[in-house]
């Protein structure tokens, strides 16, 4: 039988990239005795292959544990750890949706960072009660109170009963669990009630098709109950019920305020949509649960198998992909210079990375990418606004009334010394300044920014300026009316369209020269000259040329007149004439791929 609601526990670990998350889970874990010692390993939670490699957390993770209170009450604790980068806040805000209460974890060396800030509001929308935690306390560097104070005087929490502990030595762990006891609120929840339960997250098995992650709201879940997923409206069968402990255990029923998972020999994707209510098929629910808010895709890239062969399998891939990230979307489009492929969407460029790394470790795939580009609003002359998500379909810019583009704000907390190189580097990037204020020895710079400008390098170069000292987090911020046009690049007269890309025109020049720069050093010569333009409408501003391969036609003429010579030079300089009329360039995938890393941009 379930738990009584009183002993239940549910919690999300939030907090800012590296401070300890998935550490902190850890040791929870093993207090807990979900594991042997023999079988821990660090980063227990972190399943995924590319999760360990970078140290961070992409995929919430969630994990039921028993806890014996010093009250003598045995609880059950449902842990889920959540990502901190701000390109995974999907996954942070569905994770937020299914508990009740967060442990908000700082880094006692760090402080307050702008992705705790992000994630700490998304808790208080939700009605959370927050437990504070000062993390890494055993660090010769850890500074308790002033973490604390920083908890306070940034985010407004009371931070005078935060946990100090730390995830790596176990220290302050059981002062934690008792935390979660006595100040997180037990699920409500209603065991009479028809079965009533939310689709958290879903991820395909090769052998049992789709598993659905569940926290039941009211009612149960048992084997071999035949259920009805509301919005879809499919109906399936139950032949597994279970939880992770963070092992497989294999359950008869999930009651109410509990989390575990279930399948259903389920192998459409499109069955279980994230955040749907599934019920009971005979003693349906009256109204379905208000689910997630929908992903917003921020940036946008296309994705071309190098061999057009393997397009189906890409689109396969994708499929199961999603369904593992709820907040990707793609959908078919064709190019002249790379075939057919798909143009993806992403909540930002570290999620897009991970996406691409993903299809070519997973499913074994070499991909080229297109420039990332976000999504315009183009209003023509009869103020008729469509979107445009691809340069390539950018109208004539006489039918064009006005174009507007998306503008973010963005927070940005830097020790005080790299105050001044952050702000040139946001004045550069056409950003205009909000407010600045200070916590500590500490700046709170924040920017308002067009999203084209952000999602090329500005992460890169804002590490660089503050030497990885400065954080920084961004939402959406509306569209605004700029001056933008489209680049084209042309190779012997014929525009590439997987190159072109929106700009702003005080900038167009310079990103121009630097595309047909970078392309005359990875276009092979050919026998013929060939011309890199880069051009706004008709107007050519930038060009390079890379010039031809030449046979000695004049190697055979031992002595004569000069006339000879000159006759068979002007003979070649015809052909060649000729050749570059008709001659086609083949530019190597390579070239595109390197191209299109404007990251390595001076």
């Amino acid at each position: 039988m379930s738990k009584p609601l009183e002993h239940i526990r549910n919690f999300a670990i939030i907090a800012h990239i590296d401070h300890g998350k998935s550490t902190l889970a850890d040791r929870l874990i093993q207090t807990c005795g979900g594991l042997e010692d023999r079988e821990m390993k660090e980063q227990v939670l972190d399943n995924m292959e590319l999760e360990r490699e970078r140290g961070i957390t992409i995929k919430a993770q969630t994990v039921r544990l028993t806890y014996k209170a010093k009250d003598g009450i045995e609880y059950q604790l449902n842990l889920m750890d959540t990502p901190g980068h701000v390109d995974f806040s999907y996954e942070v805000s569905r994770s937020l949706a299914s508990c009740e209460g967060s442990l908000l974890v700082v880094d006692s060396t760090q402080g307050v960072e702008a992705q705790t800030l992000a994630n700490v509001y998304q808790a208080i929308d939700n009605s959370h009660d927050i437990v504070p935690v000062i993390n890494k306390i055993d660090l010769p560097a850890a500074d308790i109170e002033s973490a604390k104070k920083e908890v306070e005087d940034v985010i407004g929490l009371d931070a005078s009963e935060a946990v100090p502990c730390s995830g790596k030595t176990g220290e302050g762990i059981d002062n934690l669990l008792e935390a979660i006891v006595a100040k997180l609120p037990p699920p409500k929840g209603d065991t009479d009630a028809p079965t009533k339960a939310l689709l958290v997250d879903s991820w395909y098995d090769s052998y049992l098709g789709v598993v659905i992650l569940v926290r039941v709201i009211d009612g149960y879940l048992k084997k071999g109950q035949k259920i009805r997923f509301m919005n879809t409206g499919a109906t399936r069968d139950i032949d597994r019920v279970g939880i992770f402990t963070p092992k497989h255990v294999m359950l008869d029923e999930l009651g109410p305020g509990e989390m575990g998972f279930i399948t259903a020999g389920i192998k459409d994707i499109s069955d279980t949509k994230v955040g749907d209510t599934i019920t009971d098929e005979k003693y349906q629910c009256e109204t379905a649960l208000t689910g997630f808010k929908p992903s917003v895709p921020m940036v946008f890239c296309s994705f071309y198998p190098i061999d057009n062969g393997e397009y189906e399998k890409l689109k396969d891939s994708l499929a199961r992909l999603a369904l593992n990230d709820a907040s990707l979307h793609f959908e078919a489009e064709s190019s002249q210079a790379l075939g057919m492929g798909f143009r993806c969407g992403f909540l930002g460029l570290l999620h897009m990375e991970i996406i691409q790394e993903r299809l070519a470790r997973e499913f074994d795939l070499d991909l080229i990418p297109t420039a990332p580009s976000v999504v315009y609003q183009i209003y023509d002359m009869k103020g008729k606004m469509t979107e445009l998500y691809n340069p390539v379909d950018m109208p004539d810019p006489t039918h064009i009334e006005h174009v507007e583009e998306p503008w973010i704000k963005a927070t940005i907390l830097t020790p005080d010394e790299f105050l001044g190189g952050l702000l040139t580097l946001c004045q550069e990037r056409r950003g205009s300044q909000i407010e600045l204020t200070y916590a500590g020895a500490r700046a709170m710079l924040v920017y308002r920014l067009p999203l084209n400008e952000v999602v090329f390098d500005f992460y890169d170069r804002l590490k660089s300026i503050s030497k990885g000292y400065a954080s920084f987090d961004y939402e959406l911020d509306g569209y605004a009316q700029e001056d933008l046009i489209k680049l084209d690049i042309k190779v012997n007269d014929e525009p590439v369209d997987a190159l072109s890309m929106i700009v702003h025109r005080s900038q167009a020049e310079r990103r121009g020269r630097h595309l047909c720069e970078r392309l005359k050093e990875l276009i092979p010569r050919q026998m013929f000259k060939i011309a890199i333009q880069a051009a706004i409408g008709g107007k050519i501003i930038a060009r390079e040329n890379v010039s031809a391969l030449r046979k000695d036609v004049t190697a055979k003429c031992y002595g004569g007149d000069i006339s000879r010579k000159k006759k068979l030079l002007d003979k070649q300089k015809k052909g060649k004439k000729k050749m570059r009329q008709y001659g086609n360039v083949e530019i190597p995938q390579s070239a595109f791929i390197a191209a299109l890393k404007m990251g390595d941009e001076k």
